[in-house]
């Protein structure tokens, strides 16, 4: 089965082809709008017209954790509550969409596909996911004012959940939908394209998916997006990791742990908006400089904001109200400031020059970057010296890997990275008990560490004892 072709790729046409086809065609032909007719998606430019822009992102981000789809509508009926929210927080947002429909449909009309259609002898009518409201005004930009229109209600989910067929059926009737030709670029108008006489699926080159608010710098997004994207980094790698080992290195010093816990967050945001930027001056000078750059699947294709004084605006920000809660109730010291903007600037600086040197020479400069990322909240706040056992052995564990891959010149190895970091943390435990006594290291510190650190190896601790075998037996 697997050598019989994609059943959905017989309707696939490349632009000439669909040219040629449209301008000869003369009847009735239902026309896709989003990156078809408008090479641009109509729902996303109209949700990014929403201002303030970095609070609308958030909202709507806040809106995917909570899923209100799930309860009506199911997936397809996301963007219907994407858009009901922000005409309810944002109602301004219609009228600023009103003033920007004229330049985005100058910017982004598809210019040949228009040119073949008004040669045609073709009855366009619109047929569209995209809504009522928000599609009306831009057709009439793209000079399609006339232009019979299918679009979704905002009024309600039920046109996304029945989808284009059935609308169009509504609209015109089983048997000229059936004798039509039918112009788009999405897969999920599968249903309509079996139903027509001319199906024709075509991707134009100049379309784009922009996302709405990619212009709107947030901490974070580009690793989540770009950089790492469907990984879930930020929680799985940076919270789960580097942020539970600062809070496990210094919360039994801390008078007021609630502050400490928030203060630390704060700091956390503070360091990745610079170290972030480390991640994006590493992705550019793989593209420029490097022969077989290491890219994600994301890159060049999804479009996220990297100013380069924003993130040190967050820095900054988040660094003196980090400051403010981990000395609370004392009054911060301007030394405080002076050593934590030193800590940001080293580490980007370790990574410009990271970025810039041969993989070879890189290995060396790696656990630099690790210990950073690991450890650089110390340069406020004081630890043990089972916290720094702790940390020493989380950069070993990373480092370690890195290495493997990089002299190996293959893939990242394979490497059990919870159970070598317990591993690494006991041997320097035992190593300070052996040679400085146990008081230093049996410490409350040193147990909450030890516990999180065979908690987060548990898994790689049961295959390490189900799969052990003596040999001499």
């Amino acid at each position: 089965m697997s050598g019989l072709p994609d059943p959905q790729l017989r309707h696939d046409r490349t632009p000439d082809d669909a040219l040629a086809q449209i301008a000869a065609f003369d009847g009735d032909l239902l026309l896709d709008l989003d990156e078809t007719l408008y090479l641009r998606n109509s729902t996303e430019d109209y949700l990014d017209s929403a201002s303030p822009g970095f609070i609308a992102y958030v909202l709507l981000r806040l809106l995917d954790v909570l899923k209100p789809w799930r309860n009506r509508g199911g997936p397809v009926a996301r963007d219907w509550w994407r858009l009901r929210l922000v005409n309810l927080l944002f109602p301004w947002t219609r009228a600023r969409w009103q003033r920007r429909v004229t330049a985005l449909a100058a910017g982004s009309a598809n210019a040949p596909l228009i040119a073949a259609l008004r040669g045609s002898n073709a009855r366009v009518t619109i047929v569209t996911a995209g809504f009522a409201p928000v599609v009306t005004p831009l057709i009439a930009a793209l000079g399609f004012a006339d232009a019979p229109l299918i679009a979704a209600s905002a009024s309600s989910p039920d046109d996304r959940v029945r989808g284009k067929l059935a609308m169009a059926i509504d609209a015109l009737g089983e048997a000229r939908v059936r004798a039509s030709m039918v112009v788009t670029d999405s897969r999920d108008d599968q249903p309509l394209l079996d139903h027509c006489a001319a199906p024709l699926r075509t991707l134009w080159p100049d379309a784009r998916y922009r996302h709405a608010f990619s212009r709107v710098y947030v901490p974070g997004r580009y690793l989540n997006e770009v950089k790492r994207p469907g990984q879930r980094y930020i929680v799985r790698g940076i919270l789960q990791e580097d942020f539970a080992f600062w809070v496990l290195a210094s919360i039994t010093g801390a008078g007021m742990p609630v502050l400490h816990v928030l203060g630390l967050l704060a700091l956390l945001i503070s360091f990745w908006a610079i170290y972030e930027r480390g991640y994006v001056d590493n992705d550019h000078a793989a593209r420029d400089y490097e022969h077989d750059p290491r890219l994600s699947s994301t890159f060049g294709h999804v479009e996220v904001a990297t100013p380069a004084i924003m993130p040190w605006l967050w820095a900054a920000g988040t660094g003196a109200i980090a400051i403010v809660l981990l000395r609370w109730p004392a009054a911060p010291a301007a030394a405080d400031f002076g050593l934590w903007g030193l800590t940001l600037v080293a580490s980007y600086a370790l990574f410009k020059i990271y970025n810039r040197l041969d993989k070879g020479t890189r290995i060396w400069l790696f656990p630099g970057l690790q210990l950073a990322r690991s450890a650089s909240f110390v340069a406020l706040v004081p630890i043990g010296v089972a916290a720094s056992l702790a940390l020493g052995a989380h950069v070993i564990a990373r480092w370690v890997p890195y290495y493997l891959y990089r002299i190996g010149n293959q893939e990242w190895p394979e490497a059990p990275f919870f159970l070598s970091r317990l591993m690494f943390y006991l041997l320097l435990w035992l190593m300070m008990v052996f040679t400085q006594g146990h008081e230093s290291v049996l410490t409350p510190t040193a147990l909450a560490l030890m516990g999180w650190n065979i908690f987060r190896a548990r898994r790689d601790l049961t295959h390490l004892f189900r799969d052990a075998r003596r040999i001499d037996r």
